[in-house]
């Protein structure tokens, strides 16, 4: 037993040995084949450029990114003048911008249909052809169209050959919009925009009022993207010409634009480099499709001022139609990392093992010599049934039996 223990214990030593001290390598067949060699070199080179062109060039593999956190300030200027009906008035900034927190979303009045006076009370509905009636059974009392303005009372007017409801009187008249639009001064309003962003994996910070956009350029910048690629104010004609639409038409009826500021940073180069870049771009319908192809054109909403006059209450109301301008920003910023570089490389010498498997596939299959290729790659060998034992000498056995008898 001292034996066997003694001669297992040096195997297992050899066998320790040979796994930490030896290396072993696979057996390498030169097979010289002209047009093997060349589709192995070609795939070869395929693979290189995806991992240059593509991997490491096109999408930076061998950076890290991150995506920004953003906030955006915003602030119009502008003054309208109207004369509608002798009535002069002065609109500012706080007239003809809804809301007026200066958020990355909001609405710039540019026309608008006012109705004054109007009190709760009994009126006919508008004679449009959607509300008619010819007796008072065409008018349920207490009942309320979709179409209509108020609950009818359950008479008909025969003056107007409408029902007669109980609403805000006189009732609204937008039938008619008014062409050209009553704010069309509108078009030279000014939006100055200021967007700051943090990247907070690389602990950066940019605003859109980077390096040599100081009060002196602020004060005489108006944007462009030929010349002032980085001025923060924009005329609002521009803005909605750069999205593609007409600023008549769309001031008309009302619309909606969005203004993509765009940041992609490199962080390996200088962060003077890290600049943002504008987009326009119309979300209402299609520039090139005529409205009466769309099926609801343009923007508004209405809105009302309440006012006591003889201790009535009373309100004008208007409905405004303007231009939406929502804001979004989207910013990137990669910088190199040793994990993402070390990935991608190991990825690319990865993929360069479809050469060898396309290569063996042809050579073991499709040439004319492939069994001599099978037999110069794979080396048989015969099975043996039997498991080999470990037997004792001659001299050894006997020692055995001398020192353990039966």
């Amino acid at each position: 037993m001292c034996i066997i223990s003694s001669k297992m214990k040096s195997y297992i030593t050899e066998a320790l040995s040979n796994f930490f001290f030896e290396y072993e390598t696979p057996r390498q067949v030169l097979v010289r084949n002209r047009r093997v060699g060349v589709v192995c070199r070609l795939i070869q080179l395929g693979v290189l450029a995806y991992i240059i062109g593509w991997v490491f060039i096109y999408e930076k593999g061998y950076q890290t990114v991150d995506i920004a956190i953003g906030s955006v300030f915003t602030k119009m200027k502008g003054v309208a003048y109207t004369d509608i009906s002798g009535e002069e008035r002065v609109w500012d900034v706080s007239d003809y911008v809804y809301p007026d927190q200066g958020g990355e979303s909001f609405v710039i009045m540019t026309n608008f249909i006012i109705t004054d006076g109007q009190t709760q009370s009994m009126c006919p509905e508008l004679p449009d052809g959607k509300n008619t009636c010819n007796s008072d059974a065409d008018c349920t009392k207490g009942q309320f169209k979709r179409t209509g303005n108020g609950h009818m009372t359950g008479k008909c007017v025969n003056t107007t050959n409408t029902c007669e409801i109980m609403s805000w009187c006189p009732i609204e008249d937008d039938r008619t919009i008014p062409n050209p639009p009553l704010l069309s001064v509108a078009e030279n309003f000014t939006l100055f925009i200021k967007n700051s962003i943090t990247f907070p994996a690389f602990g950066v910070v940019r605003s859109n009022l980077v390096e040599g956009v100081d009060q002196r350029y602020i004060k005489k910048c108006l944007y462009d993207p030929d010349e002032h690629q980085l001025c923060p104010i924009f005329r609002l004609g521009d803005i909605v010409r750069l999205s593609g639409f007409n600023f008549s038409q769309m001031a008309g009826v009302g619309g909606a634009i969005g203004i993509l500021i765009e940041w992609e940073c490199n962080l390996d180069l200088s962060l003077q480099r890290c600049i943002p870049k504008y987009g326009f771009h119309g979300l209402y319908g299609n520039a090139k499709e005529g409205e009466s192809s769309q099926a609801s054109v343009g923007y508004n909403f209405r809105t009302a001022k309440y006012y006591m006059e003889d201790k009535v209450e009373k309100r004008t109301l208007m409905k405004i139609f303007g231009i939406r301008i929502d804001i979004v920003v989207h910013g990137l910023a990669r910088k190199f990392d040793i994990i993402p570089t070390l990935t991608a490389i190991g990825s690319g010498v990865g993929i360069f093992g479809v050469a060898t498997v396309v290569c063996d596939l042809v050579l073991l299959n499709l040439v004319p010599k492939k069994d001599f290729y099978k037999n110069m790659k794979f080396k048989y060998t015969a099975v043996q049934d039997e498991v080999p034992v470990i037997q004792l000498d001659k001299e050894d056995q006997e020692k055995s039996q001398t020192e353990n008898p039966k």
